[in-house]
């Protein structure tokens, strides 16, 4: 049985119906937004969807897989590793596989690479691939299943049609895909889940990114693909596939190749696309829950944030701006400033975890912060490379026990640019002080000085992390002008970019020796006021706290797959 919570309201504004979801899923001081209001167990969403009568191919886990140290991730990339069943295998065990099992009192869940809200991941993973030994002979569209780490064929291509889609792309090519299922989210958060789902996504493209680079590939979104494209060519628009299984809604593609990716406007045609979405497909969605809830809010804003046919030039323009992109607005990379830390990329990458509490204790030096916010500069490095427009959103930062560094507000300006835009949207009384020792190419500012711990846990529904860490950081967006700029389907990207950002928050405060932990509970309006925001030009759309962590000994780990799927490193 499926339950409806309200109508749809849409009437052919896109733009008023995501401006409208966003002040409708708000958090206030004096009310959430709007949700079940408690946990319907009997109901919560299986965390792996199946294409049951899919032929299934199992992938091989190599023990111990060479690759690359993670600092060396952000430099010039070392020669890429040919595009095979093993390196696909990686590609996935470094970005969408499981990581860990966690057992408590006889029950048991699975941790993931890709970091998700509550552990409840919503993304789902497609790779569409050329012809491979040991995968397919024939070029294919394939679901990933992380509990099996193995690939689904939903459809096998026909060389004609691989070619029509991917002919002028280099050798050994092949796109990475993801959808959401909004309902594993709304199972717990309600009307507020497609913000979620939206972090989440990013997350995990981040994830994709940076297991690409540990192979010396690139990858990078295409920015200009229609909703309705994008949905025929993963087959999740297959009305029959799905019956009343819960459906997924496409989010994003990417090109990931060997070697050199083409100009960043491009896209595959829609003739192309056409001749793949009629290939012979098999398999059936798995069902998730008995019963479920349909907030029509979500089922609003994901059509309204949807790209569709008018908005692809547009899209497309801003692609094509190499002297507007993200990838050209920042400094080069800052590695060399630190030095090598030692720590393999495959460990930082599988050990990471999100954290549960904070000590209130731990701190970390002042070069050490700065260093780490380097690497949350857009440039023409990992994982920034994959974003083909500019820096659109920007960090609010309270510090807690950075050695050297005042305790307070501050100001990470991902784009200089935005500098005065800024300036003017926030409280003027702040101070703008550029911190001692802070590197000069590093836009961190100083804005009000003192003890921001209170603040902190209070604006992010008073959960004491944020204020026990080492910082913690709101993301605060440029918004109303880039949706009236951009189009509403702007807003689901502004919430992916922070996801990229806190993928790499969490990686670097592995790396560091700390822990890390996404906040999606947090008080809107109230941290707004926070920083004298009283527009809706910027807008907090996720937090993020990095500090020591405290574990649960009643936890147990167990290991992401059983010791008979291990290989050797041959």
């Amino acid at each position: 049985m499926t339950e409806s919570t309200g109508q749809r309201n849409f009437d052919g504004d896109p733009l008023a119906a995501v401006l409208a979801y966003h002040e409708r899923t708000k958090h206030h001081f004096h009310r959430f937004a709007r949700s079940l209001g408690h946990l319907d167990w009997a109901n919560q969403p299986d965390p792996f969807r199946r294409y049951e009568g899919a032929p299934f191919v199992r992938l091989a886990i190599r023990e111990g897989e060479p690759l690359p140290r993670y600092d060396d991730l952000f430099v010039p990339r070392a020669a890429p590793v040919p595009v095979d069943s093993r390196s696909v295998s990686s590609f996935l065990y470094h970005s969408l596989a499981l990581s860990a099992w966690k057992s408590f009192q006889g029950a048991s869940w699975a941790l993931r690479v890709n970091p998700s809200s509550g552990n409840l991941h919503p993304t789902e993973g497609y790779l569409i691939l050329p012809p491979i030994a040991e995968i397919g002979e024939r070029a294919g569209v394939y679901h990933y299943a992380p509990r099996e780490h193995g690939l689904e064929r939903r459809a096998e291509v026909e060389g004609a049609a691989w070619t029509a889609l991917a002919g002028d792309l280099p050798p050994g090519a092949f796109f990475a895909a993801l959808a959401s299922i909004h309902w594993r989210e709304a199972w717990k958060y309600g009307e507020r889940a497609y913000r979620y789902c939206q972090h989440d996504a990013g997350h995990a493209i981040a994830a994709c990114r940076i297991a690409a680079a540990a192979l010396g590939w690139r990858l990078r979104i295409v920015p200009a693909i229609a909703h309705a494209d994008l949905a025929a060519l993963l087959g999740v628009d297959r009305e029959g596939d799905f019956g009343e299984a819960e459906r997924e809604e496409a989010d994003l593609l990417a090109i990931v190749s060997p070697v050199d990716l083409p100009p960043p406007d491009w896209r595959p045609s829609r003739a192309a696309i056409r001749a793949v979405a009629a290939s012979v497909w098999t398999g059936r969605a798995n069902r998730l829950s008995h019963e479920r809830i349909v907030w029509e809010a979500i089922e609003t804003v994901a059509d309204a944030g949807r790209l569709r046919d008018t908005e692809k030039k547009q899209d497309r323009e801003e692609g094509r701006s190499g002297g507007e992109s993200l990838s050209d607005a920042a400094p080069t990379d800052r590695r060399a400033e630190r030095p090598l830390r030692g720590r393999s990329a495959s460990e930082i990458i599988r050990t990471r975890r999100s954290a549960v509490s904070m000590d209130g204790r731990t701190s970390m030096e002042a070069n050490d912060f700065f260093f780490l916010l380097g690497r949350l500069l857009p440039c023409r490095s990992v994982p920034w490379d994959l974003l083909p427009w500019r820096a659109r959103v920007h960090l609010g930062l309270f510090v807690h026990r950075v050695r050297g560094l005042d305790p307070g507000l501050y100001w990470l300006l991902r784009d200089p640019g935005e500098e005065g835009n800024v300036r003017a949207a926030l409280n003027p009384e702040f101070s703008w002080e550029r911190p001692p020792g802070a590197p000069r190419d590093l836009p961190l500012f100083a804005l009000a000085k003192g003890d921001v711990q209170g603040v902190a846990a209070a604006v992010s529904c008073g959960q004491e992390i944020a204020g026990e860490g080492v910082f913690s950081a709101g993301m605060l967006a440029r918004f109303e002008p880039i949706l009236r700029e951009r189009g509403a389907h702007a807003y689901p990207w502004l919430f992916r970019e922070t996801g990229v950002i806190g993928q790499m928050l969490y990686l670097e405060a592995e790396a560091a020796g700390l822990r890390g932990t996404g906040i999606g509970c947090f008080f809107d309006d109230p941290v707004h006021e926070v920083f004298g925001i009283r527009s809706a030009d910027y807008q907090s759309l996720y937090h993020f706290t990095v500090g020591g962590p405290v574990d649960d000994p009643r936890l147990s780990t167990l290991p992401a797959y059983p010791a008979s799927r291990l290989r050797p490193t041959e």
